[in-house]
C-alpha cells in the first residue's frame, strides 16, 4: 500500500510552507492578465498566498506578489484579494 505524497508549496507573504489544496493562487495567464486561481488549474505563471488578512498584507506592502509574478498588480486584483483575506482598508 503505497502513501500518495501531498503536494506543497510555499506562500511568498509568510514563506511558509504549506499543502498547495490550503493557499490561494495568482496567476499571470499567457495573454498577460492575472486572475485568481481557486482550482489551481489554470495555466501561466503562479504565486501562491495564504488566505489570511496578514500574508495577504505583507505580499501586497512588500511588492513580493509583484516580483514572484514579474508584473504589476492591477486595483481590481489588489481588491480582490484583499476581499478573500478580509483585509480592512
Amino acid at each position: 500500500m503505497s502513501i500518495r505524497k501531498v503536494p506543497m508549496r510555499t506562500c511568498v507573504g509568510c514563506m511558509t510552507t504549506r499543502p498547495k489544496r490550503e493557499l490561494l493562487r495568482v496567476v499571470r495567464t499567457v495573454d498577460g492578465t492575472l486572475v485568481v486561481d481557486r482550482r489551481g488549474k489554470v495555466s501561466g505563471r503562479g504565486a501562491y498566498l495564504c488566505a489570511d488578512a496578514a500574508c495577504i498584507e505583507k505580499a501586497l506592502a512588500a511588492h513580493k506578489l509583484e516580483r514572484a509574478l514579474k508584473m504589476t498588480l492591477s486595483d481590481e486584483l489588489v481588491g480582490a484579494l484583499k476581499e478573500i483575506g478580509g483585509v480592512k482598508t
